[in-house]
């Protein structure tokens, strides 16, 4: 018998689950899975299927979960965006876009579902949830975890003491400028991003703190920025050790529950049964889409911002230059010069948010590769085009408001 079909078999075994009584499209999701998570190494169908799958497979990694609410905020109907259809599904084709959520002052002006994919279903967010984990640090300082962004990073993370991150301060991690040398070569199975997943943590210490205890500088703290997974593992410590909770606990009970999302979501754990706070959120496209009107509104809920203000001023615009004019990064953000900011994730995953227009667009997808100049530009092609089409409505409106 093939390992993809022992495996389900045993394991549903192990649960009290028959496997034949899962819904068919379960099963043939998880007989085309992989029994690994190299998700860097999956086919392009490999990938069509686990990305809206990885929490329902129960050999990949295990999750918390992140509950939503009794009420979920309305996403009201737009007026529909007078973009082309062939223009619409050419982007769509070439992105390999699963989800499309295009909000404009909190109603929907596009909604678009591809590759087999559906609204009610989750797909995950890779390092979009970088910057879900940042704005968690933002709730922190409000409530006084955390003191300062220039607190020495080792103050919250003992473990830390006498390794590379010994003068390293928490602002210089949220801002990847450390100074620590990490690998994020996505192509290369020998990279820090792909060798982290096989490493097996010391004992009695997390994944995180033992991995990165044992890289090497490369340069001088604050000096440098060098784009890292591996910081954002260690902003999840930081937030445990800070809150005393869990990662998706915290979400849940700070913005899924009281924002009102729509679904709950799952948090994929590491060896050391923690979240992976660099990536790995499984939630609908239009609860993500939610995530970016959260942020549009000034993160807040109940009318109250619950993230501190010193935190939204550095985290949403430029800390650190990244080498591409007119971009930047902020804490675990990427900036535009424009005013507008993004969460990005490999393979396609993305919110964007632009204050000015009041717009939030929101994209699951699988690209054929997991990150490159011209595809990822494309994509911010397609956001302008929307700004674009907004601004026109907008002279037009006013033109007519004139006569």
């Amino acid at each position: 018998m093939e390992k993809r079909v022992l495996v389900p078999l045993v394991l549903a075994g192990l649960v009290g689950l028959s496997w034949f009584a899962l819904p068919r499209d379960v099963r043939a999701l998880m007989l085309t899975v992989p029994t690994n998570l190299d998700v860097l190494f999956w086919t392009v169908k490999q990938r069509d299927a686990g990305f809206r799958a990885l929490d329902q497979v129960p050999w990949l990694a295990p999750y918390n979960l992140v509950k939503a609410g009794g009420t979920s905020l309305p996403l009201p109907q737009g007026k529909p965006l007078a973009l082309p259809q062939a223009e619409l599904d050419a982007f769509m084709a070439s992105q390999r876009t699963a989800g499309l959520v295009i909000l404009q002052d909190g109603k929907v002006r596009l909604e678009r579902y591809g590759l087999g994919f559906s609204a009610g279903q989750r797909w995950t967010s890779f390092s979009v949830g970088k910057s879900m984990t940042s704005t968690l640090i933002g709730v922190a300082m409000k409530q006084g975890k955390i003191n300062s962004f220039d607190d020495p990073l080792t103050r919250y993370i003992p473990a830390l003491n006498g390794s590379v991150y010994d003068g390293v301060s928490v602002g210089q991690l949220l801002t990847m400028t450390t100074g620590v040398g990490w690998n994020e070569d996505y192509t290369d199975p020998n990279s820090d991003v792909a060798l982290f997943l096989k490493a097996k943590p010391d004992p009695g210490m997390e994944a995180a703190v033992s991995y990165m205890r044992k890289l090497k500088r490369v340069a001088p703290a604050g000096t440098r920025w060098n784009y890292s997974s591996g910081e954002t593992k260690l902003v999840g410590v930081l937030l445990r050790e800070a809150t005393g909770q869990s990662a998706a606990s915290y979400l849940s009970e700070h913005i899924w529950r009281p924002f009102g999302m729509e679904q709950d979501a799952t948090w994929m754990l590491d060896a050391s049964g923690k979240e992976m706070t660099d990536c790995c959120v499984q939630a609908t496209t239009r609860d993500f889409a939610r995530f970016g009107l959260f942020m549009l509104g000034g993160a807040k809920t109940e009318g109250k911002s619950i993230v501190a203000d010193e935190y939204l001023a550095k985290a949403l615009t430029k800390q650190a230059e990244i080498g591409a004019p007119g971009y930047g990064y902020g804490f675990q953000w990427w900036t535009h010069d424009s005013g507008d900011y993004q969460a990005k994730g490999i393979f396609g995953q993305g919110i964007f948010i632009d204050p000015k227009r009041r717009l939030v667009i929101a994209s699951n997808s699988n690209w054929p590769i997991a990150d490159g100049a011209k595809i990822d530009a494309a994509r911010d092609r397609f956001y302008f085009r929307i700004q674009a089409l907004i601004d026109a409505e907008d002279l037009g409106a006013l033109a007519v408001s004139d006569r």
